[in-house]
């Protein structure tokens, strides 16, 4: 039986999902939040996707405009609702160039640093790699559907 060999069948992974459990960083403090988000307004036309997990996955990039918004609005409710003297809930692959950033929802943190065998999912995701879905055990609650649905009405 010469020539005769197995080879593993090849297999592509999903960018999307390679990217999402790569490496990551959090943005522990308010003051360093505000700093990374002048960052990523500085490439607010850099294509991004921004993905709330429960929602349909974006079929393209915001605008620049919409970036803005995002920004402004996700930073408030974070404040609003995250009522600590940190952030700690926003993680990112860069500081200061990031390609991928994983924003927990206040309202559904659990352990989302990763120590536990479960942690949550982000609430959401702002990517310059197009989404792939990501199933959520937990539906999305009402008030964070109509609070997302509202930025884009």
């Amino acid at each position: 039986m010469f020539g005769l060999h197995r080879t593993k069948p090849e297999t592509t992974e999903d960018p999307f999902l390679t990217a999402f459990r790569g490496s990551f960083t959090s943005l522990m403090q308010w003051p360093h939040l505000d700093s990374f988000w002048n960052a990523v307004r500085e490439r607010a036309n850099a294509g991004w996707y921004v993905y709330c997990i429960g929602e349909s996955v974006p079929s393209k990039p915001l605008t620049r405009e919409q970036v803005e918004k995002f920004i402004y609005e996700v930073d408030a409710l974070l404040r609003r609702d995250h009522d600590e003297d940190y952030c700690g809930i926003v993680y990112t692959d860069s500081k200061t160039d990031p390609t991928f950033i994983k924003i927990f929802d206040p309202n559904n943190l659990g352990v989302s640093c990763g120590s536990s065998k479960n942690p949550p999912l982000p609430g959401w995701t702002m990517t310059l790699i197009p989404p792939s879905p990501l199933e959520s055990k937990r539906p999305l609650p009402e008030g964070r559907r109509r609070w997302w649905r509202g930025l884009w009405a």
